[in-house]
């Protein structure tokens, strides 16, 4: 029997470039726990204000929101100080993940793997960028998600041009060391010590181009899940995207994206704290793999919803 969780709210929409896959996480989400009897509504934060959250006196909500101010800790922040139990990560692990120059900065201090990478806040440093990361290079803009953003220069003479694409996004342009080789995602669920890994999934796209089209619309991309890996390794890529979880601070849900190189050397790419939802998300993929039916899976990061800092003021009392 599903456990009363009072009336919850479904955040989706919102104002990001994102807004059009939170509007399909957020209705598959809001399906999913009506049809398990939970009192869900749907809220936009792309079209309502904070005090019509506030004036829906939601008892928790499912964050089902993506990119900025929604995966970025702007408005988990803006629940804790209404008091608003929320799913996923708290406000600075979200900032955190959101920026992916931020992460790469905290995984390296925990001495993680992930690519070389340059900050570029000017045209004129991507000469410098490109002799220090070689050729290809991906550029990137660290504040979007869905693949938004990112493009891969392979000759010299497409380095600027990328460059240009990916700032069109953001002011600050992540230029990151092309890793060649086979594209893994790990969803993760829990927080601290009790956080898992679920199993793991191998995205092979067509010609290796897993854009936004073929994210969620497409139907020629392959998911491989479990990924064909040999256990050992398998473990070792698991560990590692729950040490990464960890070294940023996430709890509820994420997902761990990495590429894996030829020598089966394993990289963290990008950490999500709000995956997608949708019919071609990863995270649902995962759980089926152990059994986990998509809304059990709604159910069960809706009953981890939580303030994470009312809850460490708590503890020192």
């Amino acid at each position: 029997m599903t456990q009363n969780f009072g009336k919850v709210g479904v955040l989706y929409g919102g104002q990001s470039a994102e807004r059009e896959v939170s509007l399909m996480s957020g209705a598959g989400v809001h399906a999913a726990l009506c049809s398990q009897g939970v009192q869900a509504q749907l809220f936009d934060t792309g079209v309502c204000t904070l005090a019509e959250l506030a004036a829906q006196q939601f008892d928790r909500v499912f964050i089902a929101l993506h990119g900025r101010y929604g995966e970025d800790g702007s408005l988990q922040g803006a629940l804790e100080l209404l008091g608003i139990p929320y799913t996923g990560s708290g406000p600075m692990a979200s900032s955190l993940a959101m920026d992916k120059v931020m992460t790469k900065r905290v995984w390296l201090e925990a001495g993680l793997p992930t690519p070389r990478y340059c900050a570029l806040t000017d045209a004129a440093e991507v000469d410098s960028a490109t002799r220090a990361l070689g050729l290809p290079l991906i550029m990137k803009a660290p504040h979007e998600g869905s693949t938004l953003g990112i493009v891969k220069a392979t000759h010299a003479s497409e380095v600027l041009k990328a460059y240009q694409q990916a700032a069109q996004y953001d002011d600050t342009v992540l230029a990151e060391q092309f890793i060649q080789g086979r594209e893994m995602t790990v969803a993760l669920l829990g927080a601290g010590q009790t956080a898992r890994a679920l199993p793991l999934i191998e995205i092979i796209a067509p010609q290796g181009n897993y854009d936004y089209q073929h994210k969620y619309f497409s139907d020629d991309t392959q998911y491989l899940c479990p990924a064909p890996l040999d256990e050992t390794l398998a473990r070792h890529i698991a560990e590692l995207s729950v040490k990464a979880y960890r070294a940023l601070g996430c709890e509820g849900w994420g997902r761990a994206d990495l590429m894996l190189d030829q020598n089966n050397q394993p990289w963290l790419l990008e950490m999500n704290t709000s995956p997608g939802m949708t019919t071609h998300s990863l995270v649902p993929m995962a759980a089926k793999a152990v059994g986990m039916s998509y809304p059990e899976l709604c159910v069960h990061i809706l009953a981890d919803a939580r303030c994470k800092i009312g809850q460490l003021q708590d503890k020192k009392i």
